[in-house]
């Protein structure tokens, strides 16, 4: 039987346009697997560990972590996206910095546990810039899907639903109020909601955070990875929280796109620095 040679590679690069996959695109999910292979063996005991619980007494269908599987699929499509290394690498870097605050405010102030008892471990840090950037591909495609919601409703949408985590936020951290790291956390997340610089953006990308940090936290919590001091598989409030940490990890990035090509100015040496708002922040319009 005859193969169309060029109807599979017109199908083949029509699959790849659709998902937004360039050659920016391989380069990022082989550092993703490259940093998976490192993480393995550098925390090898661990995955020994969880490689252990399987029984062969039970179908291997049965036993097999499909939600993981699931999480591991939707960040790597969403990833590679799009992908453009100029305008990801303050994401990841923002995510790196921004995972290591975060996890050490929750494990110091034992809001959430890991079950390795490490506040925080190192291996669950590089989480963060893989999630950062697959908010960010998410962000993009609800963004340009958002408009048919008028900016007035936006606006009366940004308070209540910041609004509800605000209150929420008071009454979920309460018990460890008396902690610096909680107070620094409060007074962040009120400067941040306080001064909406894009309601549009700033909303998108909290609903975004919270979505795919569902399915990061049902994995989490309902495999013991971590647990949070309410016991629930996962609080509401740790969804949520996924949104706010998106939205704090966003403004930074919008300071960096601001302050770079000043920076660049001053000490650089290039003509052409990179414009203030790049195509990274499709949001920025002010609403």
């Amino acid at each position: 039987m005859d193969i169309d040679t060029n109807s599979i590679s017109h199908t083949r690069k029509s699959i790849t346009r659709q998902l937004g996959w360039n050659r920016t695109s391989y380069v990022m999910m082989s550092l993703f697997f490259v940093l998976i292979l490192i993480i393995g063996y550098v925390w090898w005991p661990l995955l020994q560990a969880y490689l252990d619980t399987y029984n062969p007494d039970y179908p291997f269908w049965v036993q097999f972590d499909w939600l993981l599987l699931w999480d591991f699929l939707l960040m790597s499509l969403l990833i590679m996206a799009g992908a453009d290394l100029k305008k990801d690498i303050p994401i990841i870097l923002v995510g790196f910095a921004g995972g290591m605050v975060i996890e050490s405010w929750g494990t110091q102030t034992n809001l959430w546990f890991y079950y390795t008892y490490e506040r925080p471990p190192l291996w669950i840090i590089p989480a963060w810039p893989i999630a950062s950037l697959a908010i960010d591909r998410l962000f993009h495609f609800m963004y340009k899907q958002s408009f048919w919601l008028k900016d007035q409703w936006i606006k009366r949408l940004y308070w209540v639903i910041f609004g509800g985590f605000y209150a929420y936020l008071w009454i979920f951290v309460w018990p460890t109020i008396d902690k610096s790291l909680t107070i620094m956390a409060i007074l962040l997340c009120t400067f941040l909601i306080l001064t909406p610089v894009n309601y549009r953006a700033m909303l998108i990308t909290f609903i975004a955070g919270s979505a795919l940090g569902y399915f990061l936290e049902l994995w989490g919590t309902t495999r013991y990875c971590w647990i949070y001091y309410t016991l629930q598989t996962p609080p509401f409030f740790a969804v949520l929280a996924h949104g706010m940490a998106a939205v704090a990890f966003w403004r930074v990035v919008q300071l960096f796109w601001i302050f770079w090509p000043k920076f660049i100015a001053v000490f650089g040496t290039q003509k052409n620095p990179v414009p203030a708002q790049s195509k990274s922040l499709p949001n920025s319009q002010q609403d």
